[in-house]
């Protein structure tokens, strides 16, 4: 005899039952697995290894039928090598090669690697596994995937994409620079190996007039950084008009930027190809030419630094990467090689430089420490010196400056890709309509472009890149230009 009260339990049991059942096939069939938990949940939709969350039941035929015929589904990359050489052109970047040397040798050499690889392997590592993990699992971008961990901690989502904008507005501008010099290097002379120029003064000196240089010599590549490049004015309230050269590589920068990304990661995932690999062809042809310190604690401040800058740790992009990944992606092993091969890079960056510091520093019977330099001063003031001094310069300054240009490069559009992801995702019922996600890309390059004109106008872009870097605490830049006056 059934009572009421258990005919009641067995009908809210079994109605259970059916609300929570599973049809579960085999991936050899190839066909959908559906998972329902009750009449109001979500059903997870399982096709091809990619896992997509929808409403179910009649929400679900509402919410597909709202949806417009030219609204466009969230991409994946096409392989694995993709997402991994994705990872490397944003993580391994120009601070591998101009930074991490001199911070080497600046903080006792050996020495340095030990907390360096401390703080990557108890911290960098981690967080970028983590970063990784969280983009793939939720398939979201760097601010609305906080919505889905905590609705509360959304404003880390925030705070680290206007971080991101701010990077890309004024890391493009490193990128016009590097255009700039391999513009001259094509030319097959370098203008900075020599004293013959308009711009030069009266004090210029270089090393092939054979002369001891005076107190108040300035070396000729000094006067092509500070009168050709920049046009640095006397003074910020003394501008003399616009750069024109630097205005129109900075707007080809954002043109390669533009078409590097504008098919989202269809066109990311091929370009990652060049700008990832490429860089490690220019460095293998340059090698071919030629403790205490550790208790110290701006060894550990330097190390925690180029660390967590180098793996782009807190910039969302990593979650933004992750989250084109499809749902079972094995990620460790690419992140594990990744690890090794920005550190790796860095390391093997330092043999490059300081070999051809080295050979700078005989030629010219000065000390490593007169000749080491560390950010723009390495890139547009040691190396062109070192250049000039070698047999077929212009060979090796057009590797060099391609070296550059793509290192940037690959970090600036894969940063722009993060900061896009993350507005997609956060308006998809508006920019995943049609062709909107392409204009809304050119907006923000365009936008982007002329933030980076002003500099251009006042002539003083070191200035400004050091003022808007020690407002924001992302990084210091000492300004080169000064201290050679």
């Amino acid at each position: 005899m059934t009572t009421p009260s258990s005919s009641s339990s067995s009908s809210s049991a079994s109605a259970s039952a059916s609300a929570s059942a599973s049809t579960i096939t085999s991936p050899m069939t190839n066909t959908t697995t559906t998972m329902t938990t009750d009449s109001q949940s979500k059903t997870l939709i399982i096709q091809n290894g990619k896992s997509n969350s929808i409403p179910s039941s009649s929400s679900s035929s509402k919410i597909e039928s709202s949806l417009p015929e030219n609204y466009r589904p969230r991409e994946q990359w096409a392989n694995k090598l993709e997402f991994v050489f994705a990872c490397m052109a944003y993580a391994i970047g120009l601070g591998n090669v101009w930074r991490f040397p001199y911070l080497c040798y600046k903080n006792g050499g050996g020495a340095f690697f030990i907390p360096y690889f401390i703080f990557l392997v108890f911290g960098a590592a981690p967080i970028l596994f983590l970063e990784v993990a969280i983009g793939q699992y939720f398939r979201q971008g760097g601010i609305t995937v906080w919505r889905e961990i905590c609705p509360l901690f959304r404003g880390i989502g925030f705070g680290t994409i206007t971080i991101s904008f701010i990077l890309n507005c004024y890391y493009v501008v490193v990128i016009a620079w590097a255009l700039l010099y391999l513009y001259y290097s094509l030319r097959g002379d370098l203008l900075w190996a020599s004293c013959n120029n308009e711009w030069n003064t009266d004090r210029c000196w270089t090393q092939s007039m054979n002369t001891t240089a005076r107190n108040d010599s300035v070396n000729s590549v000094i006067e092509f950084w500070e009168h050709k490049i920049l046009q640095i004015s006397p003074g910020i309230d003394q501008p003399n008009g616009f750069q024109w050269e630097l205005v129109l590589t900075l707007a080809i920068a954002w043109i390669l930027c533009f078409f590097s990304i504008w098919k989202g990661v269809k066109s990311t995932g091929k370009a990652v190809y060049v700008t990832a690999v490429f860089p490690y062809v220019a460095l293998v042809k340059e090698s071919n030419f030629i403790c205490i310190q550790i208790f110290h604690v701006l060894v550990w401040m330097d190390a925690g630094t180029q660390i967590f800058f180098s793996y782009a740790i807190a910039l969302g992009c990593m979650v933004a990467l992750g989250s084109y990944n499809t749902f079972n992606n094995n990620f460790y092993h690419q992140l594990l090689f990744l690890t090794g091969a920005n550190s790796g890079t860095s390391v093997y960056s330092g043999f490059v430089i300081f070999s051809i510091l080295g050979y700078m520093a005989h030629e010219q019977q000065l000390s490593i420490a007169d000749v080491a330099e560390s950010g723009p001063g390495l890139a547009f003031i040691a190396y062109p010196r070192a250049v000039a001094m070698m047999p077929g310069s212009s060979f090796w300054a057009v590797m060099f400056f391609i070296m550059i240009l793509l290192l940037g490069l690959g970090s600036q559009f894969v940063g722009v890709e993060g900061f896009v992801t993350a507005m997609v995702d956060l308006f998809p019922q508006y920019l995943r309509i049609g062709k909107r996600r392409e204009w809304f890309i050119f907006g923000v390059c365009i936008v982007s472009f002329f933030d980076r004109v002003e500099c251009m106008f006042f002539n003083y872009s070191i200035i400004m890149v050091q003022v808007e870097c020690v407002c924001f605490g992302i990084v210091s830049f000492k300004p080169l230009s000064r201290k050679y006056v």
